[in-house]
């Protein structure tokens, strides 16, 4: 390291969170996961993580809703069967709830910006999101299972939509689950 290295890194702030005191135990900086990060930078970070995450979600959900609230006015819902009309209201309300579980973190952000609550706003922004995907779960198979129900009237559509479920929970819970339980730094 030269002399213009040494300067550089004694005027810059981020240096001093970097110091041996940011790894002390106890002294409130530096993260436990090894990136040296305060606590609002773990905020921060957490923050934008979770805002790219909820990008995909809410563009599916959104779609889906979409979809959803324009079949009612479609000739063939009036010919539906009263059983699978109430699947679809309740498909569309799961869909209501979704959306506005996967939109509320945006919502909350605002609301809570510039309040010095970020780390508390990323917490219950991150179980809104949580939240949000067990109802798109539900609401997918539930349109799954009425789509289904009305194009094929047969008898093994509840084995497929639970085929589809387990495949859904696989991808986003019990994969997630075992990797984090296989790999994560037990320290």
């Amino acid at each position: 390291m030269d002399e213009r290295d040494r300067g550089a890194l004694k005027d810059d702030p981020r240096a001093h969170r970097h110091s041996d005191k940011a790894s002390e135990p106890g002294t409130g900086t530096g993260g436990h996961d090894g990136r040296g990060e305060t606590e609002e930078e773990r905020a921060d970070r957490r923050w934008q993580e979770l805002l790219q995450e909820i990008r995909v979600a809410q563009t599916g959900v959104q779609i889906l809703l979409g979809f959803l609230l324009t079949v009612v006015f479609t000739p063939l819902f009036h010919d539906l069967e009263q059983t699978d009309k109430t699947i679809y209201l309740v498909t569309t309300v799961l869909g209501s709830l979704a959306t506005g579980a996967l939109i509320g973190p945006v919502s909350f952000h605002r609301l809570v910006s510039g309040r010095r609550v970020k780390p508390q706003a990323v917490v219950w922004a991150s179980r809104l999101t949580f939240t949000g995907l067990l109802l798109l779960l539900a609401t997918l198979m539930s349109a799954l299972f009425l789509i289904l129900r009305v194009a094929t009237h047969d008898p093994y559509v509840p084995w497929l939509v639970s085929g589809v479920l387990a495949w859904y929970l696989i991808c986003w819970f019990a994969l997630p689950l075992w990797v984090r339980v296989r790999y994560a730094d037990r320290s």
